[in-house]
């Protein structure tokens, strides 16, 4: 199965963009998008007799906030179930996670909350960080799990191209979130599999819109596929698609062989 994940920061703006197109070069089983921006309605409609969605079920969830956050799930296969939230509900008012049941894994896309400027919202995302991981925890405990999406954080120096200047002044660069990045791949037993197949290779899938930084390739790597380790062995081919446009941030994916 080939499992992709992508921050499209907006399903209405990208189906302006070739998404269409995109989705048929790819040709993913499973597609995970965080940020839609759109209320679950407007998500099919944006999607409805769209060049390359057919043959894939959707499936969504999105914020009371109008505009804001949202993840959404395309499937060529039915899953067992579908599942919004991680079962808080004064975290789930933001439609950030959506999990579909395969028989032998659970395919969680999550668009992880950003600190904001000022990181004024670290304290929220602290408490999302440890809910987070024991939402994965309990899925895992079921049977393994595939976690995709724009975590929100680079986990290690090597994940954004300045670290120094970035470092506890910088959503998505403190030692708060690293800490609940290592805390999601270590007490929940998750592996980094681009990075793992890459431990000392370059490479982002976010850049600002700012300054020109995706042409000089002034990046984070924020967007990540997580397996529980005893999927480790079943995956192939980790990639990040950073020729691939229509967002700030690129596709990235897995195959799996199970």
């Amino acid at each position: 199965m080939k499992l992709y994940s992508w921050n499209v920061n907006g399903i209405r703006a990208v189906v302006k963009k070739d998404f269409g197109t995109i989705l048929q070069e790819l040709d993913p089983d499973v597609l995970g998008l965080q940020e839609t921006k759109a209320q679950d309605d407007q998500v099919r409609e944006a999607l409805f007799g769209l060049d390359g969605t057919a043959g894939y079920e959707i499936y969504s969830s999105s914020a009371i906030k109008k505009g804001y956050s949202g993840t959404a799930i395309l499937t060529k296969t039915t899953p067992l179930s579908v599942s919004a939230g991680i079962g808080v509900e004064s975290l789930d008012q933001e439609g950030r996670v959506l999990c579909a049941e395969y028989p032998s894994f659970f395919f969680v896309t999550v668009y992880t909350p950003n600190s904001s400027s000022g990181l004024k919202r670290l304290p929220f995302r602290k408490k999302w960080d440890s809910a987070f991981l024991e939402y994965i925890q309990r899925l895992d405990a079921r049977k393994p799990v595939v976690v995709t999406g724009d975590l929100n954080v680079a986990h290690n120096a090597i994940d954004l191209a300045r670290p120094n200047a970035n470092y506890n002044k910088t959503p998505g660069y403190t030692q708060d979130e690293i800490d609940g990045m290592s805390s999601l791949l270590g007490q929940a037993k998750l592996k980094d599999t681009w990075r793992d197949a890459n431990p000392n290779q370059v490479g982002y899938s976010w850049w600002s819109y700012r300054g020109g930084a995706r042409e000089k390739n002034v990046g984070w790597r924020l967007d990540y596929v997580l397996v529980s380790e005893r999927l480790n062995s079943s995956v192939q081919k980790p990639a990040i698609h950073n020729t691939i446009f229509g967002s700030d941030h690129c596709p990235v994916s897995v195959q799996l062989d199970i």
